[in-house]
């Protein structure tokens, strides 16, 4: 059984630029709770990504298959690279302890990436942890910049849902 915690955050909007901070240590406080000491990869997604689905409708489909990527028909934001490398989701790795600043280095992008591109901010609402023990990483690159360390597959690709070991609503 996977298990899915909910927060309130009602101050988190991106109509203005959030405190990512803030925002993210009152997330990071739920991780720490749950996860507290274990190695985890970390991803996080706007249900608004995901058209004609309610934010319980995709926790359910993540729930039933491990991922949020359900439509092989639908191409993901950056997963082409340069070395063509299958890349099964994005996320960041870190072992979780009492200290960790966690969703903070994970909020931000989300803001100031699509104003870069002349696009509408995200606003993150599910967080999808993890067992970092079931994935591996694919190190790679986009048009010849530094190597990103942030992509994964699953280490068994027949049964994702067993490396997905919680889900946070942000509500």
């Amino acid at each position: 059984m996977i298990p899915v915690y909910s927060i309130s955050i009602p101050e988190y909007h991106v109509r203005s630029e959030p405190s990512h901070e803030l925002i993210g240590a009152k997330i990071d406080a739920v991780v720490k709770e749950n996860f507290l000491g274990k190695s985890v990869v970390i991803r996080c997604i706007s249900s608004k990504e995901h058209p004609g689905k309610s934010l319980d409708e995709l926790v359910g489909v993540i729930k039933k298959i491990g991922i949020d990527r359900y439509d092989p028909e639908i191409k993901g934001d950056r997963y082409e690279n340069l070395q063509n490398k299958h890349i099964d989701l994005f996320g960041l790795d870190f072992k979780v302890t009492r200290k960790s600043k966690m969703l903070q280095q994970l909020i931000e992008p989300f803001y100031s990436w699509p104003l870069k591109e002349n696009r509408e901010p995200i606003r993150l609402d599910l967080v999808l942890i993890y067992d970092r023990a079931k994935l591996k990483r694919v190190i790679h690159t986009y048009d010849g910049k530094r190597k990103k360390r942030d992509g994964f597959i699953f280490k068994d690709s027949d049964n994702k849902r067993d490396a997905l070991i919680g889900i946070i609503k942000i509500l």
